[in-house]
């Protein structure tokens, strides 16, 4: 599965990438996500449930940031096993730039793989299942950074 898109998010870059690089930030954004645990500046374990149709697993994964430039772009990469009902594995190159004074444009290239039960459920469901979620994350992200201005 590939998937790209942007989104203005609206607070200044700086904000944004905090906010990227923030484990309870991104806990209360993830759709699903029960935990988040931050092991070094580059590495994160996650437990994230879904429902993918008729399928629901918790997946309990490690994420890692590479490639990183700060605050413009990092890439994060990662593999989730969900037991029974498979995996996922993928990874997404992020990158920010200023859109105005007080807002930034955030795009993302993700590129994942399923296997085991849930990839047996198809192509397009799990393509549309990924768009909701991303859209879900991005309406939470936006949600939790409005308003926010940088603290000195």
């Amino acid at each position: 599965m590939d998937m790209n898109g942007q989104e203005r998010i609206e607070a200044p870059v700086a904000i944004v990438w905090a906010a990227l690089n923030d484990p309870e930030v991104l806990k209360r954004c993830i759709p699903g996500c029960e935990t988040l645990e931050k092991r070094s500046d580059t590495e994160m374990a996650a437990t994230v449930t879904l429902r993918v149709g008729p399928v629901k697993a918790s997946f309990n994964g490690e994420v890692q940031l590479i490639n990183l430039n700060p605050p413009h772009s990092y890439t994060i990469q990662g593999e989730g096993k969900g037991g029974i009902a498979g995996f996922a594995k993928g990874g997404a190159d992020v990158s920010l730039t200023e859109d105005g004074p007080q807002a930034t444009l955030l795009a993302y290239t993700v590129k994942a793989e399923v296997g085991g039960k849930i990839a047996q459920l198809g192509a397009r469901l799990i393509d549309s299942t990924s768009r909701k979620l991303a859209g879900q994350f991005f309406a939470n992200f936006g949600k939790e950074l409005a308003g926010q201005e940088i603290k000195a």
